[in-house]
């Protein structure tokens, strides 16, 4: 199983973050153990002083495929979730400075947390699903699907040209704006519609 996410794909979080609109999916990879499910706390790394979140609708990829042509591309996926991309921003942005690979600062254990998923079927607009974040009790993050850069159906068949997918990987699909810093007993809620799927502390 394999985690890959796509960056830079709401306009509101690429204007926050002072990042050009991409043309393409701009993608990462997380390995299998930055997964944290079954709600387990997030332990704070002490490596860095500024972890943000991230939050992002998650697709779960039920079949193995490469080169999927994009009107295939809902074939391969029959479950969508809620997840965190935790970022070490601080460490993200020495590596930018330096011009050199970030993905010790989106890599680490423990760095995606991810909630319960639900059938695909549960959705009757694939285009037009909405999702937020709270923290201790305030909204922090609000999404819609129909707002991405990128679709579903575009992401799939982008990244399938380069990895194959296989059943069980994981793709985090971009955050909106509203991303920000993360503090030790933090409490974390996420929800797709009115259903809370992802809630766990940090510690």
């Amino acid at each position: 199983m394999k985690i890959i996410c796509i960056g830079r794909n709401y306009v509101e979080h690429t204007k926050e973050l002072k990042n050009p609109v991409p043309e393409k999916p701009v993608f990462f990879m997380k390995p299998d153990t930055a997964l944290l499910q079954k709600n387990n706390p997030f332990f704070y790394p002490e490596f860095s002083t500024n972890i943000h979140y991230e939050t992002e609708l998650v697709l779960k990829i039920s079949r193995n495929g490469r080169h999927i042509e994009e009107k295939f591309a809902r074939k391969y996926f029959d479950e969508i979730g809620i997840g965190i991309d935790f970022t070490a921003r601080d460490i993200q942005a020495e590596c930018k400075k330096k011009g050199l690979p970030w993905e010790i600062a989106k890599a680490f254990d423990q760095a995606a947390p991810v909630g319960k998923f639900l059938p695909k079927t549960d959705f009757p607009d694939l285009d037009n699903i909405n999702f937020q974040l709270k923290i201790n009790g305030e909204v922090r993050q609000t999404g819609n699907s129909n707002d991405m850069i990128f679709s579903f159906d575009n992401i799939i068949a982008y990244l399938s040209k380069f990895i194959t997918l296989k059943t069980g990987d994981l793709i985090f699909t971009g955050t909106p704006g509203g991303v920000g810093p993360t503090a030790i007993n933090d409490h974390f809620e996420a929800f797709i519609e009115d259903e809370k799927l992802l809630e766990f502390n940090v510690k």
